[in-house]
């Protein structure tokens, strides 16, 4: 029996590995660099003298008697209520999130499934709306949210983050709601079921890979949001990432630099559990085109 599997050369494999295994400490490096950081002190980690002091810890050892010290996180999480702005961010990505994949779901799959012609140019709109930078649209909510008194909520804030993400979210549902034969539909309501019946009990189950990975893409628009959180939330409500950023200071205050390299440490690696987590979902979503009736 002929053997038709293809047989790579032993060097041309050696060759493959180990640009994998750089590819990846290029890759990592940046967090590993800063998860290590995080556990100096500022004149150690952002040394100028001798950037090996970040490795050997000189002055962190004088300072705290050892390599290590943890006053990063206690000044970030304690002393500045890091803490309060992760509550704000899952209560925004929780509600982000599930507004975007509700409407999201029933709309493209209303559309998918519409036979009018204005549901091209519905989509297009959409689109246009999409390729608009955010911080555009941020504008026209400021006035109203002023005089009404509404700025610097979270709820204000999730309003306009499920407004900017909504089109991709029903570009994206669409797509994967067409790949999925309308005969399905078809023998669902043979089988005496209704429209939403057939929706909720058929295609759902079909489509979910699509769905958790159309909710991961909405989540990481609401979780790493800067500009519009910046803007529409007050000091009191801040999420993670404005929080981050008001640990470095400005020119009229003063800073601390390890407290905000020691929250962004704990900002990723939630998102590194997360990818891992739902890797197969994300991989059977993105190839979601090969669904067969």
């Amino acid at each position: 029996m002929i053997n038709h599997s293809l047989k790579l050369p032993i060097s041309l494999k050696v060759s493959i590995s180990i640009f994998i295994v750089f590819w990846l400490i290029i890759a990592a490096f940046p967090f590993i660099w800063t998860l290590w950081g995080s556990f100096k002190i500022e004149a150690d980690f952002f040394s100028k003298a001798d950037w090996m002091n970040a490795l050997f810890a000189p002055r962190t050892i004088a300072e705290k008697g050892g390599a290590f010290t943890g006053d990063g996180y206690y000044g970030a999480w304690v002393q500045e209520n890091f803490w309060q702005a992760v509550i704000n961010t899952t209560l925004v990505c929780f509600f982000v999130v599930g507004t975007s994949l509700t409407i999201g779901t029933l709309g493209g799959y209303a559309l998918s499934r519409s036979s009018y012609k204005y549901t091209f140019w519905l989509l297009i709109t959409a689109l246009i709306f999409r390729a608009m930078p955010p911080i555009t649209l941020v504008a026209g909510y400021l006035l109203p949210f002023y005089e009404w008194n509404l700025w610097g909520h979270l709820a204000t804030t999730v309003i306009v983050l499920v407004a900017i993400n909504q089109p991709f979210t029903l570009w994206m549902l669409h797509s994967f709601f067409q790949k999925i034969p309308k005969e399905l539909d078809e023998s669902a309501k043979v089988d005496g079921c209704t429209q939403f019946q057939a929706f909720r009990h058929v295609i759902i189950p079909v489509m979910w890979p699509g769905v958790i990975t159309t909710g991961l893409f909405s989540f990481l628009l609401a979780y790493n949001d800067f500009a519009i959180t910046s803007m529409l939330l007050s000091q009191n409500n801040q999420t993670m990432m404005p929080k981050i950023a008001s640990f470095m200071g400005t020119t009229q205050t003063e800073g601390n630099v390890m407290f905000a390299v020691a929250a962004v440490v704990s900002t990723t690696a939630p998102l590194f559990i997360m990818v891992m987590f739902f890797q197969r979902q994300i991989v059977s979503g993105l190839t979601a085109g090969a669904v067969k009736g």
